[in-house]
């Protein structure tokens, strides 16, 4: 028979047909005492030959799985990620409270059936909370949460082992200058017979700090008590002192605070055997145990005996004193305790059921919770998102990681016409100032031709080695971050999500951060801008038009400014003033009055040089006093720059047009001519210089930049996918939260709650609990 339940039946049926009945009825209750006894002993012994074959493999069954069973596995679960205490979670435990020395531990050791934990006469040896959770199995043995150690209980040199551990445990988690410490040691114990449930032994409460002992151990302890019994599912074991004055006891008050109706809690107290020897009245121990000396109020009360205090004494040797005690004491002779409220067997069944009743009652609770949790969350995303699927915030993280890499990959497919008429533009407007403002105009300003082109030689090789490599380069790296930036943005396929622009934007940030343009590219953009910059040959007609066109649209550009900033300093002309109502200010006014006396100088000298003589400049300032105007010489030579400067351009366009015809005398190098055009062949040469120029930035975009971008990209979506933070600050909003909460019961559970097992673990209880019909089982 391989049916563990239906075997026991059997026996228990062949048992009384073998029972001397005449006998049971002479004898009652120690016959039924030793019946019982005998047939525990042969059932734990074949459970345990069960449990061995199911080890093996040898018994397979396949049953649905209970509530027990799932929450088993929760709770397993529970213990390896909750290392310290969540008030938040909501779980049932046992919590073992009591004061210093009330047996708190004995009592426990009691339920494991193993002395597990470290012994003192008198000191506190529980330093820190230690979460002990009793599972039934083949081989009583003990083992650590984060060791894969395995301590065989029935060994006194691992047993010996496993309180040194759990002494050096407790003793490494309290820090330095502190007595006891809120970490949480966590210990499996499995066993044959062992009732499964979770229980917690915390350090006992204690009324004086003693010498040693931290100032804030009384605070410290009363302080993790009060966190562990404010869990309203946790059931409080309540461990009091018999052998002691019932008035001296702390813990009773604590506990009623906690539990005032007494809806969770047991009490239970100790060291009965001493309290029976000492007490001078029985009968106080009789009001203990029924509740009615103490104002607390708790679920069951029982009297225990653990031991006759001697830190040698085994498991059975304990048990065996219990039972002699109990059996031939007169408190349960005379009737002042109950049977079923002494011993710690009774204890362990009592706490065992009341524990599973409320893992029932709680998960019942928490899975309709979900339930209608589920529903709301189910009926939002109906009414707000309705064509679009339920993706968590780490589906949506792949779907955006793959939209971005298309994007990238679209900068490959920029045509090389695109990108050197992007490069070409950003590039003359980054240079244009200087070389109109620091080439051009002070060689335009010299006396011959040789003047002309020595003067643009040298500077034309000082900006080559100094400024024009890398500004080109800058201006290569901007239009890639444009470019990159442009296809992100303008990217709008059918399946485009706005809820992505957050994570786009940090990834194309962090990607341009990282990228470094080459080094090298530099030096060889330098020889090649050079280069072309010595090259003076124009040789046809077309590339000598073109040079024209290129020097008129800048120098027309450059009098537009100019004619701009003049109008800006002398203020509206009569037209509008008269139409637009508009008057000029007291410097505009002197402004325009310095304007008109030094534009009549201008027509008198029409080849005038750059700069204002000091003579010049007083016999303006005399003649605008005479008219009543007072002007400052920085004003006058501030007014003649600009003025200069429009005459200038002004001749220069002149020039331009006469040039038009100028590419036969350029043929015979000016020969005889008496039109030279010199700065024609400069615009060319920047023109040359400006094409070839992008041309090369493109082959470096196109062939290498573009290839180490989009693997930049690619390193950066790697790293804000290994980040749950980064993942959580850039993908976020209500359609986010909604889908994880929908995805929490399903997603999680299949992975076998890898986030949070107390909420994952419910998720799969609820379903669960609606199709089981398996009854729970103390």
């Amino acid at each position: 028979v391989r049916n563990t339940e239906t075997l026991f039946s059997l026996y228990i049926l062949k048992e009384i047909r073998c029972l001397n009945w005449s006998s049971f009825l002479r004898h009652p209750q120690m016959k039924y005492q030793r019946m019982l006894e005998r047939l525990e002993k042969e059932n734990k012994d074949l459970r345990k030959v069960v449990l061995q074959k199911d080890e093996k493999g040898i018994h397979q069954r396949k049953v649905k799985k209970s509530l027990i069973d799932m929450y088993s596995e929760v709770l397993d679960i529970l213990s390896d990620f909750d290392s310290n205490y969540n008030t938040q979670d909501h779980l049932p435990r046992v919590v073992v409270v009591g004061d210093q020395s009330a047996g708190k531990t004995s009592v426990l050791e009691m339920i494991a059936q193993a002395r597990i934990f470290p012994r003192g006469s008198g000191e506190m040896m529980t330093r820190s909370p230690v979460k002990v959770t009793l599972s039934e199995g083949p081989h009583h043995v003990a083992m650590f949460k984060d060791s894969s150690r395995e301590f065989d209980l029935g060994k006194e040199e691992d047993l010996a082992a496993l309180r040194h551990e759990i002494e050096l445990r407790m003793r490494k988690s309290v820090k330095e200058g502190q007595t006891v410490s809120p970490e949480t040691i966590s210990l499996n114990v499995k066993g044959p017979g062992i009732q499964r449930m979770v229980l917690v032994d915390l350090p006992g409460v204690i009324s004086t700090v003693t010498a040693g002992m931290a100032s804030d151990t009384k605070e410290t302890i009363f302080s993790i008590s009060k966190n562990y019994m404010q869990n309203p599912n946790a059931i409080i074991l309540c461990i009091q002192d018999g052998s002691v004055d019932a008035e001296r006891s702390i813990v009773t008050d604590l506990v009623s605070q906690m539990d005032p109706q007494g809806k969770r809690t047991i009490f239970v107290l100790t060291k009965v055997d001493l309290a029976e020897k000492n007490l001078a009245s029985p009968n106080r121990i009789q009001q203990i145990v029924e509740g009615k000396l103490f104002p607390m109020k708790a679920l069951g009360y029982f009297a225990v005996v653990t031991g006759k205090g001697s830190a040698g004494e085994s498991i059975d040797s304990i048990k065996d004193y219990e039972e002699d005690f109990f059996q031939n004491s007169r408190l349960l002779r005379d009737g002042m305790l109950k049977a079923h409220q002494v011993t710690t067997k009774n204890l362990s069944l009592a706490v065992s059921d009341c524990f599973w009743k409320m893992v029932r009652e709680s998960v019942e609770q928490q899975a309709d919770a979900f339930k209608a949790s589920r529903f709301n969350l189910e009926t939002e995303w109906k009414n707000n998102y309705p064509r679009l699927r339920e993706l968590d915030r780490n589906e949506l993280f792949e779907k955006a990681k793959n939209e971005i890499l298309d994007e990238v990959i679209s900068l490959s497919q920029v045509t090389p016409k695109h990108w050197e008429a992007i490069l070409l533009k950003k590039l003359w407007e980054r240079v244009s100032t200087h070389v109109i403002e620091n080439i051009y105009l002070p060689a335009a300003q010299t006396m011959n031709s040789g003047t002309f082109n020595t003067t643009v030689d040298i500077k034309l090789k000082q900006w080559t080695d100094k400024q024009l490599p890398h500004k080109a380069l800058e201006v290569a790296w901007e239009t890639l971050q444009e470019e990159f930036a442009r296809f992100m943005a303008e990217y709008k396929g059918k399946d485009q999500d706005d809820i992505f622009d957050k994570l786009k934007e940090a990834v194309k940030d962090e990607s341009i951060k990282r990228h470094k343009w080459n080094e090298r590219s530099m030096d060889s953009l330098r020889v090649i801008q050079h280069n072309a910059l010595e090259d003076r040959s124009i040789t046809d007609k077309p590339q000598w038009d073109a040079a024209i066109e290129f020097m008129e649209e800048t120098l027309h550009a450059r009098l537009k400014d100019t004619d701009c900033v003049i109008n800006d300093m002398v203020g509206p002309d009569w037209k509008q003033r008269w139409l637009s109502w508009k008057n000029r200010s007291p410097e505009q006014h002197i402004r325009n009055e310095t304007k008109n006396e030094l534009e009549r100088l201008l027509k008198l000298h029409e080849d005038h040089t750059a700069y204002l003589a000091n003579d010049e400049v007083t016999t303006v300032r005399k003649n605008l006093e005479g008219r009543g105007v007072e002007v400052d010489p920085v004003l006058i030579k501030d007014t003649w720059h600009q003025l200069y400067r429009r005459h200038f351009l002004q001749k220069a366009l002149q020039h331009c047009n006469l040039c038009r015809r100028g590419f036969y005398y350029y043929q015979r190098h000016f020969v005889d001519s008496e039109l030279e055009c010199n700065d024609v062949v400069l615009f060319w040469r920047i023109q040359r210089m400006l094409l070839i120029t992008a041309n090369t930035l493109r082959q470096q975009l196109t062939n290498t930049e573009v290839r180490r971008l989009e693997k930049n990209v690619k390193e950066v979506l790697e790293d804000f996918g290994e980040d749950t933070e980064k993942k959580a600050h850039l993908i976020t909003g209500r359609r986010v939260q909604l889908a994880e909460d929908l995805s929490d019961g399903v997603k999680e559970k299949s992975s076998r709650y890898t986030e949070c097992p107390c909420r994952v673990g419910l998720w799969g209880l609820q379903r669960d609990a609606t199709e089981s019909d398996t009854v729970l089982e103390g």
